[in-house]
This record gives structure tokens, C-alpha cells and sequence, in this order.
């Protein structure tokens, strides 16, 4: 977005990649080595020793007019070279998801909640996807900067007016429900393989997506074992109309940290979903079912999910569908997507954030 919005941009990050990254979507990267999910010792060396090579990054951060850090590790790092390097800059922080360790009750938690509330007081804007992180977490956190929601929307960077691909809705039964992104959610596939393996080829469930090594340590025999369930593997953006086309509903339910994160968060797949015709589900009382219910779209489940689903599958009507899926062409293409106009808008306010009043000014 910043990049279409006619922001300069230029990257300083870790990879998760065996190779050094040299440059992404054209913008000059500086690749400050290698990291990996859920190491927490590891990941705190790794910003440790970054921290020592600021000095190299005078070149790339000098004249900066914003400093955006995408998690609280950049965060932390973004605050020193916004300090050493381009003090006239805005420091603004990124936050799509609040990390389990900030929200424990042990010595790491406090020590990591700590960390943040003493980088916030240098932050002059937040970014955030959901309004309930605010409610949930920034207010009571009682962070006294100016928040702004940037949902997870789609994202046609070239595109100064939206058209829908028209949508020819699936023939049912068989019903098929779409799971696709991030897969780490082991009881969400759980779910999905019984009701598909229990309907007698009723209830089709097709996978798409990079699913996390440390949840699934071998995905592929749990797909080979479980009947009336498909995967593709990993897909690019390109791919997602095609994705969604096959399926009837779209599977945007996340148990990954239920109660906290998963139940803050709003995820891209409500928006791809809506976006390309495909029904969305997700779980009575979380932010996602707030969303689809303010729109007057999609499935909520409550109590048992698995009973749920497998009973509204069994019940539904080729009628019925049709009307869930007219409903999800109603939504207004802005709600649910971005163009370059959205880019631009979205630069415009960050330019402002550098010419707030800061605390202590």
C-alpha cells in the first residue's frame, strides 16, 4: 500500500528464509538475517545483535519522514535508529496481532508489556486492523496515542475503481467449504476432516495455503488419511479467485489462541471471501462474526462448531444457498477492498502523523 500510495519506501527486516533477501517489490531491502516463528530466545539474539550494527543503517534511515516498525522487535528497533538516524521522522507501529506473550501472567509477559509501554511513549500513531484490539487491548493498556484501523482488505494497488468478477455459484450438494492462508489451527482441521468424512461425500473441505511446521509436523499424512479432503499447497494472490470459484463457503474461524488474539482479530479471509462470492463462517461472540453480522452475511456458529456446521450442511437447500450467497454480492466492494485511491489516502495520513505535537514538545 505504501509503495501505490507514492511513498519511497525502503525495507530494514529479518527473513525467514534460508537465502538473503536483496529486494521485494522493487523497494531496496537491507536483510538483517535470518529468523524463525516462535523462537523466542533465538528472535531476542537475533534484535540484540542488530542492535549493535545500527551505525550501518545511517545511509537508509537518514531523512526519513516516517518510521513504520511492523511488530514490537522492529518496534524496538525502529525507536533507536528513528533516535540515531532521522529524529525529525514519525515513529508509528503496526500492530495486526497481540502476540501470547504480552498477554501471560509470568515473568516473560510482564517483562515484554514492559518493553512495550516504554516504546509507546515514542510512538506518535498506531496502526491496527480490528476494532477490538483497541477495545481489548490498547485501551486498557491505557496507550494514550492516536490509533488508526487499517483492515486486512484486498488490495489491487493499480486499480482506481473496483469491479467484482461476476460469480456463477456452485451447484450443491456436495457442499464444499474452503480453508485457505496461514493454516495453524490444528482443531480447525479437526473439525473440517470429521464433517467431511462423517457426510459421505455430502461435505467436501478443500486446503489451500502454507500450513505451520510446528502444528502440523506432517500435514501430508493427515490429508492422506482423511476422505473428502483436498490440498493444494501454497498459492499466490493471482490464484485466489480460482480458489474461492470451487468453494461454497469459506472457513474463517481461528482457535489458534482462542478467547484473546483469534478472537480480536478480523482475517484476510473475510474479505478475499466476500470479495470473490465464496460464503463466509465464523464463531458467534468473536470480532470476524461482529463483521459479518453488521453486513447481514455469512454463517455463525455457536455452541459445538463441528454439531453446527454438520447440521446446517445436512439441512441446507440449493434455495437457501443462493439467497447466503446474493447477500454476499450485496456488500459494498469498499468495505471489503483497497485501490491505489485507498494507498494514497493511507500515505497522506502518515505524512500528517510526522507533524503531531509530540510528549515533551
Amino acid at each position: 500500500m505504501l509503495k501505490a500510495g507514492g511513498a519511497n519506501v525502503k525495507l530494514i527486516g529479518f527473513r525467514r528464509t534460508a537465502e538473503p533477501v536483496r529486494e521485494v517489490e522493487g523497494c531496496l531491502t537491507i536483510d538483517l538475517g535470518a529468523t524463525m516463528d516462535g523462537a523466542f530466545i533465538a528472535r531476542i539474539v537475533s534484535v540484540a545483535s542488530a542492535r549493535l550494527r545500527l551505525a550501518g543503517l545511517a545511509d537508509a534511515a537518514r531523512g526519513s519522514e516516517v518510521v513504520l516498525a511492523r511488530n514490537l522487535e522492529m518496534l524496538y528497533l525502529g525507536a533507536a535508529i528513528r533516535r540515531r538516524h532521522a529524529p525529525r521522522a514519525a515513529l508509528v507501529f503496526e500492530c495486526l496481532d497481540i502476540h501470547r506473550l504480552l498477554l501471560g501472567r509470568g515473568l516473560p509477559s510482564w517483562l515484554l508489556r514492559s518493553l512495550e509501554s516504554d516504546l509507546m511513549r515514542e510512538v506518535d500513531q498506531v496502526l491496527t486492523s480490528s476494532p477490538r484490539f483497541v477495545s481489548e487491548y490498547f485501551g486498557p493498556r491505557r496507550f494514550e496515542r492516536q490509533i488508526r484501523i487499517v483492515e486486512n482488505k484486498l488490495l489491487f494497488p493499480d486499480a482506481e475503481v473496483l469491479a467484482r468478477p461476476p460469480r456463477q455459484h456452485l451447484a450443491g450438494p456436495p457442499w464444499r467449504v474452503g480453508w485457505f492462508g496461514m493454516l495453524r489451527c490444528r482443531r480447525s482441521f479437526d473439525i473440517l476432516a470429521a464433517i467431511a468424512r462423517e457426510a459421505d461425500g455430502s461435505i467436501e473441505v478443500n486446503i489451500a495455503g502454507r500450513p505451520s511446521p510446528k502444528e502440523f509436523p506432517d500435514f501430508s499424512a493427515l490429508i492422506r488419511r482423511s476422505p473428502g479432503v483436498s490440498f493444494s499447497g501454497p498459492y499466490r494472490s493471482h490464484e485466489l479467485p480460482k480458489l474461492y470459484g470451487e468453494v461454497h463457503f469459506s472457513w474463517a474461524v481461528d482457535f489458534f489462541e482462542q478467547g484473546l488474539n483469534s478472537s480480536w482479530l478480523l482475517p484476510n479471509r473475510i474479505y478475499e471471501s466476500s470479495f470473490f462470492g465464496a460464503v463466509p463462517i465464523a464463531l458467534n461472540g468473536v470480532e470476524t462474526a461482529r463483521w459479518l453480522t453488521r453486513r447481514g452475511i455469512g454463517v455463525i456458529l455457536g455452541g459445538d462448531p463441528e454439531t453446527e456446521l454438520q447440521g446446517f450442511l445436512r439441512q441446507l437447500t440449493p434455495d437457501q444457498y443462493r439467497g447466503l450467497a446474493a447477500a454476499v454480492d450485496l456488500v459494498p466492494s469498499d468495505e471489503i477492498a483497497d485501490t491505489r485511491q485507498s494507498c494514497r489516502q493511507l500515505v497522506a495520513s502518515l505524512a500528517e502523523v510526522r507533524h503531531l505535537p509530540r510528549e515533551g514538545s
